[in-house]
């Protein structure tokens, strides 16, 4: 899933100093997640059905 072509957004809630910053990726039928502060790091890759399950919950915190 992750390319030079990948196009990574941080999210709106990331602090401006960077310290708890997370980036996502969607494409056709999944959604990645990294730390964007290590670019190059672990990507987790889940389901865009299993992504709208996860932003659901955090929308009810």
């Amino acid at each position: 899933m992750a390319s030079s072509r990948t196009v990574w957004r941080k999210a709106t809630r990331s602090t401006v100093e960077g310290d708890n910053c997370v980036e996502v990726a969607g494409a056709s039928r999944v959604v990645a997640f990294r730390d964007s502060k290590d670019p190059n790091g672990p990507v987790l890759v889940v389901s865009r059905r299993d992504f709208g399950c996860f932003a659901q919950v955090l929308k009810n915190l």
